[in-house]
């Protein structure tokens, strides 16, 4: 296992058997993950995933990316939530949020569509790809979520404009549902490769699947790492009992919730880790938030954010905690060259290396939050390499279904998403919500 946790700086605003009272309810949430047998336990296909996933489409997966690579100079990612956030966050990590200006992967731009409305958005990818080569790998298990579904429309379109029919074919690929669906039976109809989104794997836990893996192998990271690595923790954090890391984190997070604490802030301090606490950020957020419980999942990017949100952080309301991510090991060294002036009085750096000033300035954080009522857990990560990403994914998914149980939700459904699309098919006009619509538009 390589994902290290540290909980002594949140150890003062824990009660003393903070862990030891919750050890019982972990054991009953490990044996609900384990077996699926909990709430939402048809939907816990992803907890044995990097043990038992499909090598057949594994195999297909690389193909395909192979594919995309040769003959594509972009591919757009049509998704939203956990059908894009994924991808993004390990291509982002792993790379950098400048992939697409980084010319070594030898691999394809890659643009995610599909996960909003703007007009504007859109056009710019339109502009970005309609002269040069490109593909779709469209993912929706439905095919009718409104902003993949309307996005896809519009680049299909294009797509058949500039290659014609037959081709354009050639350069879509969906991933789907196995069995039913608008995209299914699309993309049985047209003849588009087609991936699956297994039944038993929610969106937020799916980036391990053919959801996130094609997108990521296009950007030429190594699969068989990441899951490698996420197999390697899967058998660790199976093992129960007081030593496991997904327990503590589960457990302290659990206990400051109930000691009043409503905010949990996930903070890195690596520019490429902004989108993967965007996916914590699902993750979290849509396993607890319901009922009326859960803590909210902020995030922050350290140390710029203590520029702006620091003073916040350091002296607003205490009811929030920070859960800090650090990685082990830079893949560089910078040091810091002499100045004979000395004009910004910075001298007493000189030769240093910067990781050094990064790791003071992150230790100082720690104890100034700290003494600011501001209780801390560390998470160490080795590198940013694909095997240490595999397991901090995974940590991450199976701490969260922990967390659900513990707090007593259903960690593995989202019913209040429906809200707001009920308003929105309403209020656009969609057959059958006549009623919705009139009721709406009086109010509004």
């Amino acid at each position: 296992m390589t994902i290290q946790i540290n909980t002594s700086n949140a150890s003062p605003f824990l009660p003393q058997d903070w862990l030891d009272s919750r050890l019982d309810a972990l054991a009953k949430a490990r044996t609900m993950l384990e077996q699926g047998n909990g709430p939402g336990g048809s939907f816990t296909g992803w907890v044995h995933l990097p043990r038992d996933y499909d090598r057949t489409e594994f195999d297909r997966i690389q193909a395909a990316a192979a594919k995309i690579r040769a003959d594509s100079q972009a591919l757009v990612v049509i998704g939203i939530g956990g059908s894009y956030l994924g991808a993004r966050a390990v291509v982002e990590l792993l790379h950098s949020p400048n992939y697409n200006l980084i010319r070594s992967t030898g691999g394809p731009d890659l643009y995610f569509a599909g996960n909003g409305l703007s007009t504007d958005g859109l056009l710019e990818i339109i502009d970005l790809v309609k002269d040069r080569d490109f593909s779709l790998n469209v993912i929706s298990k439905s095919g009718t979520t409104t902003e993949p579904a309307v996005a896809f429309r519009i680049l299909k379109a294009l797509l058949e404009q500039k290659y014609g029919k037959e081709e354009a074919r050639r350069r879509i690929y969906a991933t789907t549902d196995a069995r039913r669906g608008a995209l299914k039976g699309l993309a049985d109809t047209e003849g588009y490769e087609e991936f699956v989104v297994p039944d038993a794997v929610g969106g937020r836990y799916s980036v391990l699947t053919a959801v996130g893996l094609l997108p990521i192998a296009c950007a030429g990271i190594d699969l068989a790492a990441l899951m490698d690595g996420a197999c390697s923790a899967m058998e660790a954090l199976a093992v129960p009992g007081a030593d496991n890391p997904a327990w503590q984190y589960a457990a302290a997070r659990h206990a400051l919730y109930q000691a009043g604490k409503r905010v949990e802030v996930l903070a890195g301090y690596e520019p490429s880790f902004r989108f993967f606490a965007e996916w914590w950020k699902q993750l979290y957020g849509e396993s607890e938030g319901k009922e009326h419980k859960g803590l909210f999942p902020a995030s922050v990017e350290f140390t710029a954010d203590l520029h702006s949100m620091g003073q916040y952080i350091q002296q607003g309301e205490r009811l929030l905690f920070e859960t800090v991510v650090r990685f082990a090991r830079s893949r560089g060294r910078i040091a810091i060259p002499h100045d004979p002036e000395n004009v910004d009085g910075l001298n007493f750096l000189s030769g240093k290396d910067l990781e050094f000033v990064s790791r003071q300035a992150m230790r100082g954080v720690t104890l100034a939050h700290v003494d600011g009522g501001v209780p801390n857990l560390a998470l160490t990560v080795p590198g940013r390499d694909a095997r240490s990403v595999g397991a901090l994914i995974y940590f991450f998914e199976y701490a969260c279904g922990l967390s659900g149980y513990l707090l007593g939700v259903n960690p593995f459904d989202q019913p209040g998403v429906e809200a707001y699309k009920n308003n929105m098919y309403a209020l656009l006009g969609k057959p059958g919500y006549e009623a919705r619509r009139a009721e709406l538009e009086a109010r509004l």
